[in-house]
């Protein structure tokens, strides 16, 4: 591609889309984004995306290298940022778009799928490989609970988009950081449209925790902060009295509210909303923690250590991390998160034995967190390049068990 050497980035996204076959609001579509702003981009109008949205976009384009768009001329596997193709995840879209109107016979009840989906979830926070064993749950869950959908009438029917809204929900977990994005937008519209026919303002909430995450990753900054603000307002009439879980995930909502905050550098507003889900927090008790989104105490803490380090405010992000002893989160996924969040600190602070350190302990807790984390395997390919004195081999170690290098 010689002949393309001096491109600009937005540009090389424009060739390898025609390349492609593939219109602008196609590839916008996949992105999260519109078609005005992938033609900003294009043209050189707005700024060259940062890299997770490169990242976004060299898989929607099937791109195997990521230098392809950078055009920086050195090959830049997408795999070693992106983290690879989970070997179940064939086998969990073909479950997510099988489309029938037929209902099989012999229909799962009620009663068995809700305790199915129950279990994966305790598997989804006690499991080191995570996802692998969602891998294997995840497709006759989905099959099933689509079936009874299907199947069902009256309130059983409202029940049964309660348990499939749920289901997309964990599917969420599994799908993101993998070579599908569309997989993301599918199962969190989904989650909230099925909540939705539900009529269930608790499931409502859930799945736009989930829609949430998708736009602020997307950089959808203020549909994110917007869809969260109205979630939360929806509950408020129900809280008096209800289940701890409803508040709950009204805390969750606001800590994600804090969280896109913090993406946009607007700290302020971050820590006022960070405070309020901390409120809530307390509230509930020191031994409460919420299935889905994690939200309790010590996960609050660990939100405090991410708000710091998303805003580069590196001593706010210290402190925070000292309060917090990671064995305190019981979910092992949260926790290896948070001990990555913990190496970003390290990082931002120039010590780069404390990264390693910290993101092998992330490792051994959840192998299948690191792997697919994004800040993780670009720490450890900057590890590679420049490692600790003394470390390097440590360093090859840790990038052979989470798949950078083989």
């Amino acid at each position: 591609m010689t002949e393309d050497d001096a491109l600009p980035v937005g540009k090389r996204i424009k060739l390898y889309r025609e390349r492609a076959g593939m219109s602008r609001p196609v590839l916008a579509g996949l992105l999260g984004k519109s078609a005005e702003w992938l033609k900003a981009v294009e043209t050189l109008r707005l700024q060259t995306p940062r890299l997770p949205m490169l990242l976004r976009i060299a898989q929607a384009l099937e791109l195997d290298d990521l230098a392809a768009l950078t055009g920086n001329g050195h090959a830049v596997p997408v795999t070693v940022y992106a983290g690879h193709r989970h070997a179940a995840l064939s086998a969990v879209q073909s479950a997510l778009t099988e489309y029938r109107v037929s209902v099989t016979p012999d229909p799962v009840s009620l009663a068995h799928l809700a305790e199915r989906l129950r279990v994966a979830w305790l598997v989804r926070h006690s499991s080191p490989d995570h996802r692998t064993q969602l891998g294997t749950l995840l497709p006759g869950l989905i099959s099933d609970a689509q079936n009874a959908v299907r199947g069902l009438r009256g309130d059983e029917r409202r029940e049964a988009r309660r348990v499939l809204s749920g289901v997309y929900q964990l599917a969420d977990f599994y799908v993101a950081y993998q070579p599908s994005p569309e997989l993301v937008w599918m199962v969190a519209d989904r989650a909230l449209t099925e909540a939705q026919e539900a009529d269930d303002p608790y499931a409502i909430a859930g799945g736009a925790w989930a829609m949430v995450q998708a736009l602020r990753d997307a950089g959808r900054w203020d549909e994110a902060v917007s869809l969260a603000t109205d979630a939360r307002r929806q509950l408020l009439p129900y809280l008096d009295g209800a289940p701890t879980d409803w508040r709950g995930v009204a805390g969750a909502l606001d800590a994600e509210i804090a969280y896109v905050h913090a993406r946009r550098g607007r700290h302020g507003e971050a820590w006022a909303h960070w405070e309020s889900a901390e409120q809530v927090a307390r509230g509930l008790g020191a031994d409460y923690r919420h299935t889905q989104t994690s939200f309790s105490q010590s996960v609050m803490k660990a939100h405090a250590v991410t708000l710091g380090v998303e805003l580069r405010r590196v001593g706010e992000a210290q402190r925070a991390a000292d309060a917090l002893d990671p064995v305190l989160i019981p979910s092992l996924a949260r926790r290896s998160r948070h001990l990555i969040e913990v190496a970003r600190v390290h990082a931002l602070q120039g010590d780069p034995a404390a990264v390693l350190a910290t993101l092998d302990r992330a490792q051994r807790v959840a192998s299948e967190t690191i792997s697919y984390n994004g800040f993780a395997r670009d720490m450890l390919v900057d590890l590679s390049k420049r490692p600790p004195t003394g470390e390097r081999a440590a360093v090859r170690d840790l990038s052979q068990r989470v798949g950078l290098v083989a």
